[in-house]
């Protein structure tokens, strides 16, 4: 049996072709379900740090330049993107941002991210910090209570 690992995929050669080849299309979609994931949180990351950085600049701004920004935001983009870009969605990029500052850091530091979007989606509705890091660390260690994507 030989067991090599091609692209973080892993090839293994057994006396059952089907199985193997089952093994590398499962491992492959996997792979590529990580590089997506990584690439929405961040994102979503850094929509979020966008919109922050405008709020920022709003305060000087006439009332409710905010929430003006967030609807207009939401209209363009989906009409340009389609689905993902409710005032909803772009308001939950921007709590992303301000209860995860550090994810993009470690999103590139480690070689997978321990929670997907979905997850973070789930723990933006928990108010407390402290419940928050609890569910954070359950997720990661047993997908405890979150849906999978």
């Amino acid at each position: 049996m030989a067991n090599n690992e091609v692209l973080n995929i892993n090839y293994e050669v057994t006396t059952n072709i089907v199985d193997d080849v089952c093994r590398i299309i499962e491992n492959s979609q996997k792979a590529a379900f990580h590089a997506v994931n990584v690439e929405l949180l961040k994102r979503n990351w850094l929509l979020g740090k966008r919109i922050a950085e405008e709020e920022l600049v709003s305060n000087k701004r006439e009332d409710n330049y905010g929430l003006k920004i967030i609807a207009t935001l939401s209209t363009k983009l989906t009409e340009k993107y389609g689905r993902g870009f409710s005032k909803r969605a772009i308001y939950q990029y921007l709590e992303f941002y301000r209860m995860f500052p550090e994810i993009v850091q470690s999103l590139t530091a480690q070689s997978s991210p321990m929670l997907s979007w979905t997850h973070y989606s789930v723990l933006l509705r928990v108010s407390d910090s402290k419940a928050r890091l609890w569910y954070e660390k359950e997720a990661a260690n047993e997908t405890y209570g979150f849906p999978h994507t």
